[in-house]
């Protein structure tokens, strides 16, 4: 061995070294930074994660249903070439939750309340990641305020308070509930 080549080693091993702390150092810095904030989609794969370290089964095959729902929406012709925003994600989560509370009936009126049970653990896990549902309150008032600035004078007029009540409120409102009371207060004569 030449001592060139001895030294060239010696070199060489130290740039390696050299390169290695600056790539830590680089990952640390960039870890530790504040970058945007967390998506919907980033919260729910961390959260299922830590369900498969904390060997939560029902929290796991729920998340895993939750991802495939979403991934089923993104690949659909009509989803955005983008990816699905958090509110695309959110109807997805919506739509899931009342599918199982419409299972979690049908369980009960069969008799079988363990499955209905389990539809309802489901029901909360999904909910986790949902925003704050309206109260029927603030619901009768967020009917009351679509009517009003829609100019609804009665029944045939329906589809323009649902319509605002929607866009409004997307994801925060319950619309079967919010549809069923604007029948009612657009059905009473006003006074």
């Amino acid at each position: 061995m030449r001592p060139d080549d001895k030294n060239a080693s010696v070199r060489g091993q130290a740039r390696v070294r050299q390169f290695a702390a600056t790539r830590a150092i680089a990952y640390i810095g960039r870890r530790n930074q504040s970058g945007p904030p967390m998506t919907l989609r980033d919260r729910l794969n961390e959260d299922l994660k830590k369900a498969m370290k904390a060997r939560d089964a029902r929290r796991v095959s729920t998340l895993r249903l939750v991802m495939a729902a979403i991934k089923d929406r993104e690949i659909r012709p009509d989803a955005p070439t983008a990816g699905l925003s958090d509110d695309d994600i959110v109807a997805v989560l919506v739509k899931m939750a009342k599918q199982r509370e419409e299972s979690a009936q049908i369980y009960d009126s069969a008799g079988r309340p363990e499955l209905a049970g389990a539809e309802r653990e489901e029901i909360a896990i999904i909910r986790e990641f949902m925003p704050r549902q309206m109260s029927d309150e603030e619901i009768r008032t967020a009917v009351r305020d679509a009517i009003t600035s829609t100019g609804a004078a009665g029944a045939k007029d329906m589809g323009k308070v649902m319509g605002a009540l929607k866009q409004r409120h997307a994801g925060t409102i319950d619309m079967a509930r919010a549809g069923a009371l604007a029948k009612e207060l657009l059905a009473t004569p006003k006074s």
